[in-house]
């Protein structure tokens, strides 16, 4: 029977379950012979854009010297713990090497009777979704089936291995395993050109051009990240913000140092009287909830018949540099509230936090309830974290070492942390689909990244104040002291437990940014009524999951729960979207009566400049 393993793969006894059903056959002569002068030629390009490869490098040789110490994150004082701890315990290691070569002997074992022509089950297969090995070839030609086995046998002995050493602290243990599994999935054999079958088909079939072609990738994406390698993840040039992205009609009605307010114009002749205010993640720009139109929750909830607004956050320079989080709190949450009453003359808003976007909105709720501040009706967070006791992957980078390099790294850079380096953290988390596969499509078989809206975004990210940045990562990654009562902004200590209004919890299933398990902890922190689910997918896509997709599901139990394990055992699941259970079972009830819809520009505040506004094409 299969057993599921943490490194992807998953692991069979040649007696166990039937092989699965086999693809349609590969022959040898589906690898076609290159024109041998064509691909002289086209080697001789490779050499050539190999040189021009080294001056790009020697021309950024001095940026690559200033990029701080040459293991940051404290890398091999992680690994020099885990071979000490090996080597304390001999007959541990012994055993671990022992399994492995036993593996190795069944493998050998299967590939010598296939080669005499009899059918043999696979002792270990990638998991469903590993979509590196999904070519024929790994699976038809035994070479690259022996390639591809041997190699998921030995990522998985390393993960083992780790996991079976004794006497790592938790935090340790965690940083040993999530770079194990950086290390395993950067020498995959889908990684290289000689130990890839689709490479070396296009390889043989173009005479080489593809290599020519990633060559001219690699170069492009060396000169765009200025000398660090900066992965095109999609066709840049195919997209443009406020033309085919953050297309919703609306207006600029309010802005600040810190950001525009965006009030979308009504498609219904009656809104909600209670307007719907949403903060983003200030990490990335704001049209994640307004990408195409068809799946735009901005203008899903117009059509709705909401009076949406939305913080549009600014790319900071090094003249916001000295922004602190609080500043955030007062300029953004305070100076938006401010600005709907101007604008509507509501005093009460239903309120939207995505990401940290939602860690500030909770940290302005503890705010407000110590101030007697009830301007804020509901609060509604998408993937949102309040406690980071178990805020996942993330953890791994930071700590006193790491920070302590990242706040020099900062001050050489002006006072503010570049937006590629959040996104490359980020990527990281999933590097098989947001790195690898762009490796291997992009500079392996040379071929131009896919249009794709949302990956657009990603690659879109903004800059992160010095202040701001190290005070979010010290006081919630580090110290939670959100969590524990221990957070103080504007010279108030928060509490969580005094936010009473309703509150509506995402999170999402496959989330390694803000953890299912990590969001269900604020059911225990906010003393209201507080309803949490869980959607499919993960931080991006569990959100973004417009109703006419079908797409996913999500889960609902409404019995209370001690432990996120009780809650998963009586949730009950749905298919599809989330939005509508949310809107018209939670939301709508929150929102007020019918009035006449809202122009923007008609309030006491007037139209500055049209959305999607200027804050969010800044570079």
């Amino acid at each position: 029977m299969a057993k599921h393993k943490d490194d992807g793969a998953h692991v069979t006894s040649p007696s166990g379950r039937p092989a699965p059903a086999k693809p349609a056959p590969v022959a040898a002569a589906d690898f076609h012979a290159p024109d041998p002068a064509e691909f002289a030629r086209n080697m001789m390009k490779v050499a050539t854009q190999c040189q021009r490869l080294w001056v790009e490098f020697l021309s950024h040789d001095t940026d690559v010297r200033k990029a701080g110490p040459i293991d940051p994150m404290n890398i091999a004082g992680a690994f020099i713990e885990l071979t000490t701890r090996l080597m304390a315990n001999p007959a541990q290691a012994l055993e671990a090497q022992t399994a492995l070569w036993k593996d190795y002997v069944t493998l050998w074992s299967g590939a010598i009777r296939r080669l005499m022509g009899q059918d043999v089950d696979p002792i270990v297969s990638p998991r469903p979704g590993d979509k590196r090995f999904r070519a024929p070839e790994w699976q038809e030609l035994q070479i690259f089936d022996f390639i591809k086995q041997s190699y998921l046998l030995t990522a998985n002995w390393l993960h083992q291995t780790v996991e079976g050493v004794e006497g790592l602290d938790p935090k340790t243990r965690k940083k040993i395993d999530f770079f194990t599994k950086q290390f395993a999935d950067a020498i995959s054999p889908s990684n290289f050109v000689v130990t890839n079958p689709e490479v070396i088909k296009e390889t043989l079939r173009t005479s080489g051009e593809n290599l020519v072609n990633g060559f001219e990738h690699l170069l492009a994406d060396l000169k765009r990240g200025h000398g660090k390698l900066n992965i095109a993840q999609t066709a840049f040039d195919k997209f443009e913000i406020g033309t085919n992205l953050a297309t919703t009609p609306g207006k600029v009605i309010f802005e600040n140092d810190l950001l525009q307010l965006l009030q979308f114009s009504p498609t219904t002749d009656e809104v909600y009287a209670r307007p719907l205010l949403i903060f983003p993640p200030w990490i990335n720009k704001y049209y994640i909830l307004d990408l195409k139109p068809e799946n735009s929750f901005i203008r899903w909830m117009v059509a709705k018949g909401y009076t949406v607004f939305v913080a549009s956050w600014v790319n900071p320079d090094q003249r916001l540099a000295q922004k602190t989080f609080e500043d955030y709190m007062i300029e953004g949450i305070y100076g938006a509230l401010e600005a709907v009453e101007k604008a509507t003359g509501q005093r009460q808003v239903n309120a939207i936090g995505y990401c940290i976007g939602g860690t500030l909105l909770g940290a302005t709720l503890a705010h407000m309830a110590a101030k007697g501040d009830d301007r804020i009706a509901s609060a509604t967070f998408f993937a949102a974290q309040v406690d980071f006791s178990e805020a996942g992957d993330l953890q791994v980078f930071i700590d006193d070492e790491q920070l302590e390099g990242l706040e020099q790294q900062m001050k050489d850079a002006g006072g503010y942390l570049e937006g590629s380096a959040m996104a490359q953290t980020f990527n990281m988390l999933r590097a098989n689909d947001l790195i690898w596969s762009f490796v291997v499509n992009n500079y392996l078989l040379g071929k131009d990244p896919m249009p794709f809206d949302l990956l657009y975004w990603n690659a879109d990210a903004t800059r992160m104040p010095s202040r701001m940045h190290l005070f979010y990562l010290r006081e919630c990654y580090m110290n939670n002291a959100l969590a524990k009562g221990k957070m103080t902004l504007g010279g108030v200590k928060l509490d969580l437990h005094k936010v009473k209004i309703p509150v509506f919890l995402q999170s999402s299933r496959d989330d390694h940014i803000a953890p299912y398990r990590s969001v269900y902890k604020a059911t225990k922190l906010y003393s209201g009524p507080v309803r949490f689910m869980v959607a499919g997918s993960g931080h991006i896509a569990g959100v973004i999951n417009p109703p006419a997709a079908h797409k996913y599901q999500y889960w609902l139990n409404d019995s209370p729960t001690e432990t996120v394990e009780e809650w998963w055992k009586g949730a009950k699941e749905f298919p599809g979207s989330w939005w509508p259970e949310w809107e018209q079972n939670w939301l709508r009830e929150k929102a007020g009566e019918k009035v006449p819809a809202r122009i923007p520009g008609d309030g006491a505040l007037p139209v500055l400049e049209d959305a999607p506004g200027s804050y969010v094409k800044r570079h």
